[in-house]
This record gives structure tokens, sequence and C-alpha cells, in this order.
């Protein structure tokens, strides 16, 4: 029976500054960094509480063809990479203190039904989705 998600990919343009980020920055820790043949460099992070859900900072290439490489660097280049959501217990403070820390936000904090929401961009122009969540319910949005 599978049981969890275990490893999501992140595409970014260079693994040792998005390692940095991610760990320097928003507090993850290093999961694996080892290179196997041909410089292939397999590179993960994790949030320091939840080991269990790895991301991999992926450089665009193989097992990508060329033409789908080229696309991802592009869609990165332009910032319209979507990257994943993150959850804290206080959306406003982090936003100050990831700012502090020339984070790029391009969503201040906001109330949203669902709890408080900023977007920010990783330094590879991925963007992430924060969350500080509330209760809600089907009824808090409107239905058409």
């Amino acid at each position: 029976m599978i049981t969890n998600v275990s490893l999501v990919t992140l595409y970014v343009t260079d693994q040792d500054e998005a390692k940095k980020f991610y760990v320097d920055v928003l507090g993850f820790v290093e999961g694996t960094d080892v290179t196997m043949g041909e410089g292939f460099r397999w590179v993960t992070v994790h949030h320091p509480d939840h080991p269990e859900l790895e991301v991999t900072l992926m450089v665009p290439g193989p097992p990508l063809n060329e033409e789908m490489a080229a696309a991802v660097r592009r869609a990165l280049a332009a910032g319209s990479m979507g990257g994943f959501g993150i959850t804290t217990d206080d959306c406003r403070g982090d936003h100050e203190r990831l700012v502090e820390r020339g984070v790029e936000f391009t969503q201040e904090p906001a109330e949203r039904p669902y709890g408080v929401e900023a977007v920010l961009r990783d330094n590879s122009g991925n963007w992430l989705v924060m969350v500080e969540p509330k209760p809600y319910s089907g009824e808090d949005f409107p239905h058409a």
C-alpha cells in the first residue's frame, strides 16, 4: 500500500545556490548531495520536522530532452514556475523575517478564507505559496 509522498522535484538554475536558499534562508536541512556518473548531481533538502518529504533540487537536463529542459529554463527565467506550498504559524512575521533576508515577495500577506497567504520567489524564480491556515468550509467561498 502507498503510504505517503516522499519526494518532489523542483527545477532550479544552480543547485549550490538553491541549496543555500532553502537551508540558510528558509531553514530546511540538507538531505542528500551526491554526484552520480556523467556529472549528474542528486541534491535534496527537507523541512527539519518532516524528513519523510524531500525536495530534490534539479537543474533542467536529463532525463528531460533538450527541448523540454530549455522550456523549463525559460520558465524559470520568466519567474513562472510554480514550486510548492509551505505552512507557517505566523505568515506576517515570517514575511518580515524573509524580506530582511532579501527574499522577493510577489504577494504581500493577505487574508484569505483559508488563512493568511503570501507568495514568494526562490532564487531560481520558482514561486512558493506560504500560508498560515485557519479552519474554513465550502461556505467560505462564493459559488457560481
